[in-house]
């Protein structure tokens, strides 16, 4: 009963960290497998100072995605180059970089501006190098320009970035998504704060304050509408809240235990933890009839629902088996089986978005680590090396983690790439956070 005591106190208080506006993000691991890529300062063709530096963004991004690297623009041969029709291959033949971002800002009216950005191939400037007068424009991967609005340049910024990244690797970026967490800041009236933030902390704002606890928020899957749990009625009671126009609907208020909300695939239903029936079970209850539905029955505790992509599995925490391990129920048969079985415990799941794989916590040795399951082969690896790792989100891209973790004494959030090679530390300001959770594409 200790250690159920225990993982309760888990499953229900979520490892906390510290919060600011914008996240600092420190790379701990992974930069030199990461591969080299190389962005210069965009050229400002206007009066004055430029309105804004969308090379440091993009530059930010890239670095922190884990698969690039970004070289240091002062190393760089040509820093001020604005297109491909003023680069030099022979220049570049030297720098170990497979592409080059480039680019221009220009005034395009009261509030307007033009961004242009290219995208240069210097894996194939670096073979042509040396072979005499070539067409620039041949080493062109992508070329764009759009009109923005002076309050859309750090937005943008994450739009070019999502472009060369998908460019690149093949991969959707997702540099143009959210973070939600619950920021708690003690000996304030009301302490208990729901947060969103652009992923890397920018443009951060807040949904709600209460005096009593908010948790385990969750996002829809048009990215529009959170859930999460709320004791502000001294009861716990789950909430969805639309981000834009805060219009919030009350979905579950029973006796005992409302929690662990997660939205179905198609954003009309949640999967939930109840105990209005007696033990904690998994139900799925319509969010505009409120009609509930039991998935489960068992003596044990079961909990944090989360749903398979093609909504018609659901993955859970239960203790049936004596300790807390994963198992998925088949909505239309009931039928359950076990997910897990390596290290002492295994909870908090969520199933990537391709679907291929599976996150949680381990506990091992006494430690609690990030893991990730290969859903066909079963095989288990541990992404992460630091201690009490909690809460893991996944990226819609189902390239990174982010979660719950300590560092130095002090309670952070931590990023590791679904390999495990790429690790980021985010610390951040007084408060403290709980349970990160990454939006889908916006």
């Amino acid at each position: 009963m200790k250690n159920l005591a225990k993982w309760l106190t888990l499953v229900l208080i979520v490892l906390t960290t510290p919060a600011r506006a914008a996240l600092d993000i420190v790379i701990t691991e992974g930069v030199d497998a990461a591969r080299p890529i190389a962005v210069v300062p965009f050229v400002w063709q206007g009066q004055g100072p430029a309105p804004a530096s969308i090379s440091d963004v993009v530059t930010s991004d890239l670095s922190r995605s884990g698969t690039f690297k970004t070289l240091d623009v002062r190393a760089l041969p040509q820093s001020t180059i604005s297109s491909v029709n003023g680069f030099t291959a022979q220049n570049w033949a030297s720098v170990e970089a497979e592409a080059l971002v480039v680019g221009t800002v220009k005034p395009y009216g009261a509030d307007q501006y033009l961004v242009s950005f290219e995208l240069i191939d210097l894996v194939k400037a670096q073979l042509q190098a040396g072979k005499g007068p070539q067409n620039n424009n041949e080493l062109l991967l992508e070329s764009r320009e759009t009109v923005i609005s002076a309050n859309q340049f750090r937005q943008y910024s994450h739009r070019i970035s999502d472009i060369v990244y998908e460019k690149l690797t093949g991969i959707r970026g997702a540099f143009l998504t959210r973070i939600a967490y619950v920021v708690v800041k003690q000996g304030q009236k009301a302490p208990y704060h729901l947060m969103i933030a652009d992923y890397d902390g920018y443009n951060e704002q807040m949904l709600l304050r209460s005096p009593e606890p908010l948790m385990s928020p969750t996002w829809s899957p048009d990215g529009r509408r959170l859930a999460y749990v709320s004791f502000e009625n001294r009861k716990a009671e789950i909430f969805v809240q639309d981000i834009y126009s805060q219009t919030r609907t009350l979905v579950s208020t029973f006796d005992g235990i409302n929690g662990a909300p997660a939205f179905s695939p198609d954003g009309k239903k949640l999967a939930v933890t109840l105990s209005k029936d007696g033990q904690p079970e998994i139900y799925v209850v319509d969010i505009a009839t409120k009609a509930n539905r039991r998935i489960t029955e068992h003596y044990a505790i079961d909990t944090e629902p989360s749903w398979f992509p093609d909504g018609k599995s659901i993955l859970f925490t239960s203790e049936r088996g004596g300790k807390p391990q994963l198992y998925r129920v088949n909505l239309d048969t009931n039928k359950v089986s076990r997910m897990t079985f390596e290290g002492e415990w295994n909870l908090g799941g969520s199933i990537t978005p391709d679907g291929r794989s599976m996150i949680f916590v381990n506990r091992t040795n006494g430690k609690f680590h990030i893991a990730r399951m290969d859903l066909a082969t079963r095989f288990m690896q541990v992404l992460s090396s630091t201690q009490l790792d909690e809460s893991p989100s996944v990226a819609p891209n189902g390239t990174m983690v982010i979660y719950g973790t300590t560092h130095q004494g002090k309670q952070v959030l931590a990023a590791v790439s679904m390999d495990g090679r790429f690790k980021a530390r985010l610390p951040v300001g007084q408060g403290e956070v709980k349970s990160p959770a990454w939006s889908p594409f916006l």
